[in-house]
């Protein structure tokens, strides 16, 4: 990567019982091209000393505030490279803007922020400090989701006019938030969280859409719903979206559906063709043309696009997927952070990550969907991120 060395990188959040923390350490693990080497992983100063033995790190790393880590880490000749921030929701925003003020790279679970305001303020702040900031809206790092995307501005479809992409889990169905259950708990609190299911998933559902297809909202119609008797926050979204340029589109994320688990899947419809991926099945990508029997591409083989080619490890057969996608963010950026700290022009394809923008136009998505669903009726929901 032309720094000679493994990136170093803090965490911030991901203490015991935390479950998205230990996705993104393994994810960033996976490829040996960077170390975990400190962190301020819970609130709570022995629990974050907790995890930190627990992880093998050196005692006078493991901080007992995202501040101190900040401050300390930026005072070091062997300080961190980046941050990578995996707490709940609504302290994204502070410790992003710590760790920008003080010059770090970041890397951080989605959503980005609670408000706009704060949204377009981390924008701003990464273009001062001219700092990568990786989102970690992990299901654009999928090998056969980058070859959809590439199928879609190769004209493989024809222009696009419907997309139907949904998002049904049925973990929230009972209200397990009032039995301590730790990522209920927070998921289902409107301070932390922000939105319900609508920020948790539907977030993703609507970031895939927009990857895939390069589309921007143009307006929506969203029925939010709280089916979950004395739950305060949502638990169910349907919408209706129209793009700019004409296509049209339904979105549905739903925590309350029984039986399903992890459902993500997306539908493109073309003028000449469409496309189906499913993330419970993510090797596989179906393509069907105006006229023709039904084709599938499968990860890891020569004919795939580029991008698709860049983000898969194993042959063709050995099946890759949630982790492997959720590491290609993090090695793309990491790549990324890595050249513009050996003074090298980044690789194109290691630029494909989703970005702060991304990050403020999934914010402005979800507040806009939750407006709606207030009003309901259709919504303005166009929107252009600072650049």
């Amino acid at each position: 990567m032309g720094l000679g060395r493994r990136l170093r990188y803090g965490m911030v959040g991901g203490g015991p019982g935390a479950f998205i923390g230990n996705v993104h350490r393994m994810a960033a693990a996976l490829d040996g091209t960077m170390e975990l080497v400190a962190g301020a992983f819970s609130a709570d100063p022995a629990r974050s000393k907790e995890q930190g033995k627990a992880l093998g790190l050196d005692p006078e790393r493991s901080y007992a505030s995202f501040s101190a880590m900040a401050e300390a880490e930026a005072a070091r000749e062997d300080g961190i490279d980046f941050v990578s921030i995996v707490t709940p929701n609504h302290m994204h925003f502070p410790v992003a803007k710590t760790f920008l003020e003080a010059g770090f790279h970041v890397v951080c679970d989605k959503p980005m922020t609670n408000t706009l305001e704060d949204a377009e303020s981390l924008c701003h702040l990464a273009r001062k400090h001219d700092r990568v900031f990786a989102l970690t809206h992990n299901y654009t790092g999928y090998p056969m989701v980058k070859q959809a995307r590439a199928m879609v501005q190769e004209g493989k479809i024809g222009a696009v006019r419907k997309i139907v992409v949904e998002y049904p889990q049925g973990w929230l169905a009972t209200p397990l938030e009032r039995s301590g259950h730790k990522q209920a708990d927070w998921r289902t609190d409107p301070k932390r969280a922000g939105a319900g299911a609508l920020g948790d998933i539907g977030s993703h559902a609507e970031n895939l859409a927009r990857y895939i297809t390069g589309l921007e909202l143009e307006a929506l119609c969203a029925d939010v719903t709280t089916f979950v008797e004395g739950r305060i926050i949502d638990d169910d979204v349907n919408m209706l979206v129209h793009y700019r340029g004409g296509a049209r589109g339904v979105l549905h994320a739903s925590q309350v559906s029984i039986g399903e688990e992890n459902n993500l899947n997306i539908r493109v419809h073309g003028e000449t063709g469409s496309l189906q991926w499913f993330q419970e099945h993510p090797n596989w990508l179906y393509y069907r043309e105006l006229s023709g029997p039904e084709q599938v591409f499968k990860r890891g083989n020569d004919y795939l696009a580029a991008a698709a080619q860049h983000s898969s490890r194993l042959p063709s057969g050995h099946p890759e997927a949630f982790l492997e996608a959720f590491a290609n963010i993090y090695l793309n950026a990491g790549r990324t952070i890595a050249a513009r700290m050996s003074g090298q022009t980044p690789d194109p394809e290691d630029l494909d990550y989703p970005s702060v923008q991304d990050g403020a136009r999934g914010v402005h998505f979800i507040l806009t969907a939750l407006k709606s669903g207030r009003e309901r009726g259709w919504v303005d929901a166009a929107y252009t991120p600072p650049a």
